[in-house]
């Protein structure tokens, strides 16, 4: 076991390809980390292409509208991007625990397995021979069938259970809305099987190898899956990972983690929910001691310099530039400026706008609010 006095948060920046992206293309992001949280489309798209060498707005979107990437409740009980490749073994592994954590709000709002049976085949009715259908669309269709839908948080229900059992995935943007289509006509089928201990082992060498250093309560926490489960894979998978201990924590990561503190001078502008903040229980570890950031700040837009968040960020668009106001909890020194100025004209870049930075120290700002990131 190797031990570090501090947390190598150059080891982390590392394995989440911040540091010298090198994917081509949205699928490949995707891909490694087996699946990217997306409840905020937007933001998703800009984590995917913090990631990749070169990336616009215009190709992540073109990616998403042509399959190459896919949205779905997955994991946990929100929006993931997946591979289509990875989608239908990821629902077989971890569907079951989300239906577990939705049975309160189907019991709710009376949604049984007789209701689902009839709702599926609506479903499918209004979108076979490769319609894509709107929510909307898909609301009106249920309600003329006698199923109500009215009620948004039910007709959610209704459809995370579509996408949990693979009877849909998302279909192209139809203008700026979401459709949904068939999976089976989405996605081709899959060619192999394997077994729960194969696809368990899978998900922890993914979810290890691009977010290490993170603990077993971290893995749980991401997957969805039960401590158990989380255990069982890290014993599967266990010579194929560098087990650490941090601060008398135990930590898991793929990779020779030398190297990993050395002094890095790059900045990022995280988007919501960015897996380097999102994907784990405990985020003390890069959260910079001096920023007064809170645990529901990290969730939100902020900005890493070397690895640790300092502070938020905000972008606002107007006729053809963008105005990103970056706020820190200290003065950022020389160095720290330089690179989030840098990651300002990549984001700048990444939408095709001019732009404006603004830098401000409010070392008591005020913070962002448990409902403020449920919210987005």
């Amino acid at each position: 076991m190797t031990i570090f006095p501090v947390f190598p948060v150059a080891l982390r920046l590392r394995n989440h390809k911040l540091s010298r992206p090198t994917f081509k293309q949205p699928a490949d992001v995707v891909r490694w980390f087996g699946a990217v949280q997306a409840q905020d489309f937007h933001g998703a798209k800009w984590a995917l292409a913090l990631r990749m060498r070169e990336a616009s707005h215009a190709i992540v979107e073109e990616a998403f509208n042509r399959g190459e990437i896919v949205r779905t409740h997955i994991l946990r009980p929100t929006w993931h991007f997946v591979a289509p490749d990875d989608i239908r073994w990821l629902l077989q592994l971890t569907a079951p625990r989300v239906n577990v954590r939705c049975s309160s709000a189907f019991r709710k709002f009376e949604l049984d397995a007789a209701l689902f049976k009839r709702s599926h085949r609506v479903i499918t009715n209004a979108l076979k021979g490769g319609k894509h259908r709107t929510r909307s669309e898909l609301k009106d269709a249920l309600n003329r069938s006698g199923i109500a839908a009215d009620d948004g948080i039910r007709m959610g229900h209704i459809l995370i259970r579509a996408e949990l059992d693979g009877v849909v995935c998302s279909g192209p943007r139809s203008g700026k809305q979401f459709t949904y289509a068939l999976l089976e006509e989405r996605v081709p089928a899959a060619t192999e099987s394997r077994t729960r201990d194969e696809l368990l082992a899978e998900l922890t060498r993914r979810y290890f190898t691009s977010h290490g250093p993170a603990t077993l309560s971290d893995y749980v926490w991401w997957s969805g899956l039960t401590a158990k489960d989380a255990r069982d894979g890290i014993a599967l998978v266990g010579r194929d990972l560098e087990k650490t201990c941090i601060n008398d924590l135990v930590y898991w990561s793929a990779g020779l983690p030398r190297a990993a503190n050395r002094s890095v001078h790059e900045a990022h502008l995280l988007p919501f929910y960015d897996e380097y903040n999102v994907a784990y229980k405990d985020r003390r570890p890069v959260i910079d001691a001096t920023s007064g950031l809170t645990a529901w700040d990290v969730l939100g837009p902020v900005v890493v310099c070397n690895g640790k968040l300092v502070g938020l960020w905000k972008g606002a668009i107007d006729k053809g530039s963008v105005a990103i106001a970056v706020s820190s909890g200290r003065t950022l020194d020389k160095h720290e400026r330089s690179a989030v100025t840098k990651a300002a004209e990549r984001y700048a870049a990444f939408l095709n706008l001019s732009l404006e930075l603004s830098f401000v120290t409010t070392p008591n700002r005020p913070k962002r609010s448990k409902d403020d990131v449920k919210q987005r």
